[in-house]
């Protein structure tokens, strides 16, 4: 009877783990692609210094560069170096977090000799506590604007973190800061790569 006992609490938490799922608030909320822009073409990016919509001082740097870097580690495209990208901005005298026309996205594209223009912003980045766990939440929002036409060609809102079942109920130790980064980047990076 015992032994029935210790099945049955084994099933009954693995439906538990299974219907909580196993990580916090993860997830795409928004995603959108032009299925008529041929993405074979852009071989050649520029990822742009991205809006910090938080307290967190060096996030839009921090996510920034996990973009640059996995965009790198993807092997699909040329990603223009960094300061390169800013200083088109200045030169064209654009101001960095304000709102780009088409015009100017075409005018950074002509600038960096590129196919495409990324930005975007940092929604939500710092820990957050539910229960008496402690957890990283990082949600980002990424698009891709075309260099010719200036028009948006994909976008997508992530995020990534929280408190898993298993942090909440057993213990287990929740991702690091820089763990949780580089999953919302990769999470969406792959709404764009697997099209």
């Amino acid at each position: 009877m015992k032994l029935l006992n210790k099945h049955i609490l084994a099933a009954i938490l693995f439906i538990m783990f299974t219907v909580s799922g196993c990580g916090g608030k993860e997830g795409v909320q928004y995603f959108y692609i032009n299925e008529d822009t041929d993405f074979s073409f852009i071989k050649r990016v520029a990822v742009l210094p991205l809006d910090n919509l938080t307290n967190e001082k060096f996030a839009a740097d921090t996510v920034r560069h996990v973009v640059i870097s996995e965009l790198l580690a993807l092997n699909l495209v040329e990603v223009v170096i960094p300061g390169d990208a800013v200083s088109a901005i200045e030169k064209l005298k654009l101001r960095p977090g304000q709102p780009l026309s088409a015009d100017e996205i075409k005018a950074i594209g002509k600038t960096l000799k590129v196919q495409a223009v990324i930005l975007g912003a940092v929604d939500k980045y710092g820990e957050i506590r539910e229960g008496n766990v402690s957890a990283q939440e990082v949600a980002i929002t990424l698009m891709m604007a075309d260099a010719n036409s200036g028009s948006i060609i994909w976008s997508v809102t992530e995020t990534s973190g929280g408190a898993s079942f298993m942090a909440k109920h057993f213990g287990a130790r929740s991702p690091t800061m820089s763990e949780t980064v580089i999953d919302v980047v990769r999470k969406a990076l792959k709404t764009l790569y697997e099209y």
